[in-house]
């Protein structure tokens, strides 16, 4: 992270409510076994909170989602599914696994006027990281974090209590009774959802329809290898095939990163705070790879190609889809991007600016 946007790192514990997100309930004897046929990760025995995603039948995300455990008065374990419910190209999720349960022993319902998703980040046992390593693909620019669960599983072990583990520092998620506050609202602030949205900007995590648009975003240029939400490994699930056939033979060409929007005199190193002079920018906006200062080198360069887009974005900071070959032009001083936005009829250039999150890995080269 560029160390002017440092001082924006929330320090102070601070709870708020995660935005556009709905909860079903799963429950019954193959519960387990039903999620662990449509999901992109391996689902644990005994069940076990975790993050994941749904898949089309292409490769492409449907939904990301978090995985909770809940335990009924009976004592049967069962399953809460947390995921962005606003319109989308996707069937709505609800539908779409009762359209997968067949005969399965399976009961699932809407449980979100029951239960809101919040977010709760700020102190160090929030911030403690389990142990993890990354195991790359040998070809496709792939890696996913290998965890030492040894003595306790990453993302928790609470019923309606994740730990955040997609990033250092996220964490952690906890579903709460319709209109109650979590038991930490007595001594931690209070945040607001935009709050919550520019904790994981700085973090570098994209989340939801907005950074992942359903039936559009593959998994991988989304990130959810790096956040643990592939497993490459398992047996078979919905929109595996062409995810291990990319991990094996292919190559990863873009990644969601997170971005600093100025103008575009303004050199990011100067951006010490989000401007309010800086507008908000609806998604979905390209960004633009222009060559600097072309030389006679450049010309043994081919032109850059397509554009990245615009995802989340607050207070002049965002998640962008960035081609990655672009993004090494610009580390080489050959490319900077651009934004070009029309507000009443006119239109006006931004500067935008990159950087790799620090929790990202980096592959060791002998």
């Amino acid at each position: 992270m560029p160390p002017p946007l440092r001082p924006l790192l929330q320090k102070i514990p601070t709870i708020a409510r995660v935005p556009h997100r709905s909860v079903l309930s799963l429950a019954g004897p193959q519960a387990s076994e039903f999620l662990n046929g449509i999901l992109s990760t391996l689902v644990q025995a005994p069940p076990r909170p975790f993050y994941s995603a749904f898949l089309h039948a292409q490769g492409r995300v449907l939904y990301d989602v978090f995985v909770y455990t809940r335990t009924d008065p009976k004592g049967q374990v069962g399953y809460h599914i947390d995921y962005d419910s606003r319109p989308s190209e996707a069937p709505p999720l609800l539908d779409l696994l009762k359209r997968y349960i067949l005969r399965s022993k399976v009961k699932v319902r809407d449980a979100s006027d029951e239960y809101d998703v919040w977010g709760v980040w700020g102190t160090p046992a929030e911030e403690e990281e389990a142990e993890r390593h990354w195991k790359w693909s040998e070809t496709s620019g792939i890696a996913e974090p290998i965890w030492n669960t040894a003595d306790e599983w990453p993302w928790g072990a609470q019923d309606e209590v994740l730990h955040d583990r997609r990033a250092p520092g996220m964490g952690k998620r906890l579903l709460v009774r319709k209109g109650d506050l979590p038991a930490e609202a007595s001594s931690y602030d209070l945040g607001s959802s935009e709050a919550y949205t520019l904790h994981r900007i700085l973090h570098g995590v994209p989340e939801g329809l907005t950074d992942m648009p359903a039936m559009q975003a593959f998994p991988m240029d989304s990130n959810l290898d790096f956040m643990g939400g592939l497993d490459f490994r398992k047996g078979c699930y919905v929109g595996q095939e062409l995810t291990v056939r990319t991990y094996h033979t292919g190559i990863v060409r873009k990644r969601i990163m997170p971005v600093v929007i100025h103008p575009p005199d303004s050199p990011p190193a100067e951006i010490i705070a989000p401007s309010p002079d800086v507008p908000s920018f609806a998604p979905g906006l390209d960004i633009r790879g222009v060559t600097t200062a072309p030389t006679d080198q450049d010309k043994l360069h081919p032109r850059p190609r397509g554009n990245g887009k615009l995802l989340s974005s607050s207070n002049g900071l965002g998640l962008a889809l960035m081609r990655l070959e672009q993004v090494d032009a610009a580390e080489q001083g050959r490319l900077a991007f651009s934004m070009e936005v029309e507000t009443d009829g006119s239109k006006t250039n931004w500067g935008v600016s990159y950087w790799r999150p620090d929790w990202w890995p980096r592959r060791e080269v002998n």
